[in-house]
């Protein structure tokens, strides 16, 4: 086949997928909708074929994101749940563009993500969106984190916090200066090992705090 007429194909695919899409979002408040949704992300996550659970869960964060209701939240954190980081990322971006719209929806989600006790991957990305959006009430539920039983979420939220820039959560970070607790810090990918304390304590200095109470 000609380089032209594989191009063609590509825009031809790009044009039906976006006219599928709209097909089908004019149901987007449909029950029907949600069931489906939250039933083929329950079918992706299961899939042992991990090429294409990856492309259809970064479809369907995509997909989940424009329907409202909290059946799309809970779907939209257990896809940030899964092992593959392209997919963590389409999550985490379309949970962000969720809550700068319908923020109320993901901070239920993330309460009840807390309150079923989740520990997967998710839970160390959470702090980072609520921090993205910044609603005022991000500190409270982050500050849930910090009690949680994994020291790597406990140190994503940290930093996270450090990324809000609020004073109100010096005290939180000052009870962390003396843990010695080992973290695996991910950057891109390359990942360094540090401290819950060191961490706390770059975190204070971010944002021009004395360590001590």
């Amino acid at each position: 086949m000609a380089l032209a007429d594989q191009l063609k194909r590509i825009f031809d695919a790009d044009r039906e997928m976006r006219a599928a899409e709209g097909a089908l979002l004019r149901k987007k408040r449909s029950d029907e909708l949600v069931a489906l949704l939250a039933a083929a992300t329950r079918e992706a996550l299961s899939m042992d074929d991990r090429s294409e659970a990856t492309m259809r869960l970064e479809r369907l964060a995509d997909l989940c994101a424009q329907v409202p209701g909290p059946e799309m939240t809970d779907a939209l954190i257990s896809i940030l749940d899964d092992e593959e980081p392209r997919v963590r990322v389409a999550a985490g971006e379309a949970l962000r563009d969720v809550g700068f719209e319908r923020y109320a929806e993901v901070a239920r989600g993330i309460e009840r993500a807390l309150e079923r006790g989740e520990a997967g991957p998710a839970m160390s990305e959470l702090p980072w969106v609520l921090a993205e959006i910044a609603e005022p009430s991000a500190l409270p539920l982050i500050r849930r984190f910090l009690a949680h039983p994994n020291a790597d979420v406990i140190a994503a939220s940290i930093e996270a916090l450090s990324q809000l820039h609020e004073p109100d959560a010096v005290a939180d970070l000052q009870r962390f200066v003396d843990d010695t607790r080992v973290v695996t810090i991910e950057d891109f990918e390359d990942e360094t090992k540090t401290t819950l304390g060191e961490l706390a304590r770059e975190a204070l200095i971010e944002l021009g705090a004395d360590e001590t109470p």
